[in-house]
């Protein structure tokens, strides 16, 4: 499984790659192999604030379909509109071309509350 040591991760299995106060989304290798072939992403509006916790949007597979929740709280500022269109790039490149939203923080103080890579890695093993 690919993980990403300079990212923060979620219980969820959602990968965070925080730049300043810009936190880049999406969800991790395991994450999209549990769903299968996605085919539709729910995104929020851009300029939306969140939470920690809350429900971004939605995840639509085949045979299911799963939240996508906020892991840090902030406001959206950008939606990876190519995944309106092609949403299965989330199954080819997770980590790349495969992100999800852009949220600026409010407040650095809740990435202490992120899984590490390596705390991560022992989740999903």
């Amino acid at each position: 499984m690919k993980i990403e040591e300079k990212l923060y991760f979620t219980q969820e299995h959602e990968w965070v790659d925080i730049d300043g106060e810009i936190a880049m989304i999406g969800i991790t290798t395991f994450a999209q192999s549990e769903l299968g072939d996605i085919v539709f992403i729910e995104f929020p509006e851009i300029g939306d604030s969140f939470k920690k916790g809350d429900t971004l949007g939605t995840i639509e597979a085949v045979k299911t379909v799963a939240d996508l929740y906020a892991p840090i709280s902030g406001e959206i500022i950008e939606l990876n509109s190519a995944l309106e269109d092609n949403a299965e790039i989330i199954n080819s490149d997770p980590f790349g071309k495969g992100w999800i939203i852009k949220m600026k923080l409010n407040s650095s103080d809740e990435i202490g509350g992120l899984l590490s890579y390596n705390n991560y890695k022992k989740l999903v093993e």
